[in-house]
């Protein structure tokens, strides 16, 4: 069974593709990880506060006059800012600098950063604020005639917090993510390469299925893999190579069985015309035994074609009956009694009517000389 296993195509699919698998989502995994513990963090920290600058742009509200006077955020968003006043703030300025409104603790204090607004729009820059490290995020923003001005400002500190607490996890999810891929995909690759390896268990089924009796079956190509058909078409011509050898055979046994029965019949006649030949009995029996062996090359290449035969559903008690009746005169000339147990349930078969009657009646001849030699 093991040496089953290890030859088996489908464990060596099964086990290449597992394989390749696990090597691919490792060398993803490694890749993550690698830009995770190598790259700075200032990479991923600005793409944060990048989408934060944004989203506060985007939420700025205007009066009729068109001047900015409110943000309409999200609440989660405005409750950091609520809560961590020193840590993430924002400013909405005109084109002067000057601010127009802003989060709590950032009306008053100098310009986060030197110079004009314009020069760093769309940048994200350090600055330091009453000593701490933030980052700055300056975005510009067009209404009607108006322009305006939006910075925010996140601590370095939470930054850095804030982004640890998402890819901390990571490892972990890739490494979970990667086992339980290589779970669900080693087990839906089992009944994919049973799928796959179908026609090749059918085609299997099949030739298992070819006798001599009808050696003119072939083996089915539809929905063979490509790379198999070959060898399909190759056993399909073996098949008609044998097929072709074996009617040759066929075809010398029944010439040869008629070719020698007549010259047998004829020598038997001389034999009998002869009547200064000694040992006659010694030579008929000879020649009945030649006979013999002829009749039966012809039985033999009788019984070799399917079409010499009708199967029907037969059953074997009314066989036996009929042999029972036919033999029943010449037993009772050698003084031999034959009887058939009634009794006994006999099935239905599929089978010739004719052929049976002379297995039966083989058999029971077998069985009487069987008797006699003991």
């Amino acid at each position: 069974m093991l040496n089953y296993w290890r030859h088996s195509l489908s464990v060596r699919l099964w086990f290449t593709s597992v394989a390749a698998l696990a090597i691919g989502l490792s060398v993803i995994a490694a890749v993550i990880l690698y830009s995770l513990n190598h790259f700075p963090p200032q990479i991923f920290r600005g793409e944060s506060d990048m989408r934060d600058a944004r989203n506060i742009a985007a939420s700025v509200g205007f009066d009729n006059a068109g001047r900015p006077n409110a943000l309409k955020v999200a609440e989660e968003i405005a409750w950091l800012y609520e809560v961590l006043p020193t840590e993430l703030m924002y400013r909405v300025m005109d084109d002067t600098g000057r601010v127009v409104f802003a989060s709590r603790d950032a009306y008053h204090g100098d310009p986060w950063l030197p110079g004009k607004l314009a020069a760093v729009t769309g940048q994200i820059k350090p600055a330091k604020i009453d000593g701490r490290l933030f980052d700055v995020v300056t975005l510009k923003i067009q209404h009607q005639q108006s322009t305006f001005f939006v910075q925010t400002a996140t601590s370095v500190e939470i930054d850095k917090a804030v982004l640890m607490l998402k890819v901390s996890p990571i490892p972990g999810t890739v490494q979970t993510t990667v086992l339980v891929a290589m779970i669900i995909f080693g087990l839906t690759l089992t009944f994919t390469v049973r799928r796959v390896l179908k026609p090749l268990t059918e085609a299997s089924k099949a030739a298992a299925s070819i006798t001599p009796r009808n050696l003119t079956a072939r083996l089915s190509t539809e929905g063979v893999p490509s790379e198999i058909k070959p060898l399909i078409h190759a056993f399909n011509e073996a098949l008609g190579r044998l097929q072709h050898g074996f009617a040759v055979q066929q075809k010398f046994l029944a010439s040869a069985a008629h070719e020698l029965q007549t010259p047998l019949t004829l020598l038997r006649g001389q034999i009998e015309l002869q009547p200064e030949i000694d040992d006659k009995e010694l030579l008929y029996r000879e020649i009945d035994l030649m006979a013999r062996q002829v009749r039966q090359l012809l039985h033999l290449a009788e019984v070799s074609e399917t079409q010499n035969f009708s199967f029907s559903q037969v059953s074997i008690a009314d066989e036996a009956m009929d042999v029972v009746e036919y033999l029943a005169r010449k037993a009772e000339n050698k003084q031999v009694k034959l009887s058939f147990d009634t009794s006994i349930v006999s099935p239905q078969i599929s089978a010739d009517k004719s052929a049976l009657f002379i297995l039966l009646k083989n058999m029971a001849r077998y069985r009487y000389l069987s008797m006699r030699r003991r």
